[in-house]
């Protein structure tokens, strides 16, 4: 199957993540409520945490691109940040974000928008671009993306992923016992998914087409050098952050689960 063109990707992939939206609600969302009704709540691994405050974090101006409930931003807030903007595709999932930041009483913007459609307002206004896991692949073009989020940023600001390793592309995370690629690491067509997007509860629902993206390691470097960043960390973990291939974690023979990259504008 060839590549869709973008934007008929991103429309597709924003009602599918609408349609998602009540899905996660159904299963997460009282817990996000009871934890943002604490004062400086925070859903971030430790991983995460020691490597904000290592960047620097109190008082910066934060955007996050691809935010979903705006969780994550919102913690980031809690950690001392400044100014923080969330971007996010889903109608639905921005909503919840909005909800979220107004029970935790965080002054936090949430902004419904195709991150590759992010206005120029935004130029420049950030010292730090924040993209977690679940986001990247979402994308079908990771060099526009990075450009992207060069723009944002103020100069000498950082990027700073944590994202689930993508050579767990090449596995189907219902498969248990040794592991054995299903998948190409180099995939160039998209992942085409029908039955919903609940990575929480698994369950399956008739919904609109989501297309995911394999982006090797190669990929990401390169985009990151292309658009003007020069990486001052990288590091693999055995971790698994998706709770989708948790059992590959006490296996015998193991393999990189997740990533951090750190790039700075230059």
């Amino acid at each position: 199957m060839a590549r869709p063109d973008r934007i008929s990707v991103a429309e597709s992939n924003r009602r599918a993540w609408n349609q998602a939206a009540p899905v996660h609600r159904e299963t997460q969302f009282a817990r996000l409520v009871d934890g943002f009704s604490t004062p400086g709540f925070s859903c971030l691994a430790p991983t995460e945490t020691g490597l904000l405050h290592e960047i620097g974090i109190e008082g910066r101006a934060v955007a996050q691109l691809c935010c979903n409930n705006g969780r994550e931003l919102l913690s980031v807030k809690n950690l001392g940040a400044g100014e923080c903007v969330g971007f996010d595709l889903s109608d639905e999932f921005i909503g919840q974000a909005r909800e979220l930041a107004t029970i935790a009483d965080l002054d936090v913007s949430f902004v419904r928008e195709d991150v590759y459609s992010i206005p120029p307002t935004y130029d420049g206004r950030f010292d730090l671009a924040y993209v977690t896991i679940g986001a990247l692949c979402w994308l079908p073009d990771l060099d526009e993306f990075l450009r992207v989020v060069a723009r944002l940023l103020k100069d000498d600001g950082s990027l700073f992923l944590y994202d689930m390793h993508p050579i767990l592309g090449m596995f189907e995370c219902a498969d248990r016992g040794i592991p054995l690629p299903r998948y190409s690491y180099f995939k160039a067509e998209p992942f085409v998914e029908l039955g919903g997007i609940d990575y929480y509860g698994g369950t399956t629902y008739e919904s609109a087409p989501s297309y995911c993206f394999q982006h090797p390691l190669g990929a990401v470097f390169s985009a990151c050098l292309s658009s003007g960043f020069v990486v001052t960390h990288f590091k693999e973990y055995d971790k698994d952050i998706s709770s989708l291939f948790e059992h590959f974690e006490p296996l015998d023979t193991t393999f990189p689960l997740s990533y951090t990259l750190v790039a700075r504008k230059v």
